[in-house]
This record gives structure tokens, sequence and C-alpha cells, in this order.
């Protein structure tokens, strides 16, 4: 038996805005832990094996963050902060449930559109 594939990716904004940017940031010196905070919540729950979390770049959804997103599932978690982070372990890694109250807004994460209909809607 080879190496199993992780069950799930975690990309996990680590978008840091320059002081003075009017953009909001996903990480500020009040949430900048966080991801310290996944990695350590996985190794606790005996998963890192299987669960990836990676550290990312921006996400573009600066207003809701921080934000990470749960692959497969394309489900999208805002607003996060180490509870948030350890029930959406619990909740939707170990158990498989999307922890609804902890996802992002529709307005800002809607339905995915493949390529071919994003050349379609540009007139290419």
């Amino acid at each position: 038996m080879g190496i199993p594939q992780p069950a799930y990716y975690i990309f996990k904004c680590e978008q840091s805005a320059p002081p003075g940017m009017p953009k909001p940031s996903c990480v500020t010196p009040a949430t900048q832990d966080l991801f310290q905070h996944l990695a350590t919540k996985l190794m606790q729950s005996g998963i890192m094996a299987t669960v990836q979390p990676i550290r990312t770049s921006c996400l573009n959804r600066c207003s809701s963050g921080p934000v990470m997103l749960v692959e497969p599932g394309h489900t999208m978690y805002a607003g996060l902060t180490k509870d948030k982070i350890d029930r959406i372990v619990d909740e939707h890694i170990l158990n498989g449930n999307v922890v609804d109250e902890f996802l992002i807004d529709s307005e800002v994460w809607d339905e995915p559109v493949s390529p071919a209909d994003m050349k379609k809607q540009m007139g290419m």
C-alpha cells in the first residue's frame, strides 16, 4: 500500500496587508496564530496524516476574513476564530457535517463558473 492521499485540504488565507492599507486583512496581530492553532488541532485529533493544512495567499474574500477553504466541497468558512476552527475540525472534518453558521455569505461566495462559461461571458 502506498502513501494515501489526504482526504481534505484546508487552505487558510495568510495574507497580511501592509499597515495603512484600506483593504481588510486575514492576518492581523489578533489572528496571526490561527494557522498554528489549526495545525495543532489536527495533530491533537490524530488526523494530520489525512488532512493537509496549507498556508495560502489571498483568497479574494478580504471583507469576510479571516477565511479558509475546505476541499473537497468548495466550502469557505469566514470570520474565523480559534473556537470556530475547533468546531469546523470536530464537525466538518471529523464528522462530515458542514458548519453552516460559519459559512461565508453567498453574496461573496456564489456557485463556481467553469472556465468555458467564463470565456462565453467575456465574449471569447
